[in-house]
């Protein structure tokens, strides 16, 4: 009889709420939200405006809930936002925003190396054979594409070794050729995932890659 998977991440009654804004009330986004990941990918599902982003940059530690836990498992302890450890086992790029128009895709590959310590160069060399990124290295970022610069974030999330890599939309403004190359190392990555979780945002799930868990948050939505 196969045993159950530790999970990697488990959360415990997450609440979010973006505050109020310019006589706007607060918008509540997720309340008394709890989940259980195991090793794998799993999918975050739901239309437009119900939290997948929002989701990914809580776990990421860019936000902070107003109450909740998350702990993830790195063996004989876990760890939670508070920990210095926490950002070099949850990867996290989001290069959207003017502020990152500067940069060149190997001074993002540069940083998420640094912050992780079992950064894979060969993997990296991989995901930018296989996402067609080799012409763009000599570019800044507001020379690229959105499909692009997204290719660049997922190249190097990808080979960050972390236990918890977050995906958001990441098949949205890519080729089809980057697609069926991201969805096959997905389903590789998915049939032995180790110990490892890769928590994917979109409005549907990756063709043909086993999920490990399906957080619906349609289901969530409160009317």
């Amino acid at each position: 009889m196969a045993l159950t998977p530790s999970p990697v991440l488990q959360i415990q009654q997450l609440c979010f709420d973006y505050p109020a804004h310019k006589g706007q009330a607060a918008v509540p986004v997720l309340q008394g939200f709890s989940a259980s990941l195991p090793p794998g990918v799993t999918w975050v599902g739901g239309d437009e405006s119900r939290g997948k982003t929002t989701l990914l940059r809580l776990l990421a530690g860019e936000l902070r809930p107003q109450s909740g836990t998350l702990a993830l498992n790195t063996g004989p302890t876990s760890l939670n936002p508070t920990h210095a450890a926490w950002a070099a086992e949850v990867a996290w790029c989001d290069l959207r925003g003017p502020a990152h128009d500067p940069l060149y895709p190997a001074d993002c590959f540069a940083r998420l190396q640094q912050q992780h310590p079992r950064f894979d160069s060969a993997l990296l060399a991989r995901m930018i054979e296989g996402l067609d990124l080799a012409p763009h290295r000599d570019k800044a970022l507001y020379m690229l594409s959105t499909g692009t610069r997204r290719k660049v974030a997922l190249a190097g999330v990808l080979a960050s070794g972390a236990k918890l890599m977050l995906l958001d939309d990441p098949f949205a403004a890519l080729d089809k050729g980057s697609i069926d190359f991201l969805l096959e190392h997905l389903r590789q990555q998915a049939q032995a995932p180790a110990d490892r979780a890769w928590i994917l945002a979109a409005y549907v799930a990756p063709r043909g890659v086993p999920l490990a868990a399906h957080i619906d948050l349609d289901a969530l939505k409160t009317p």
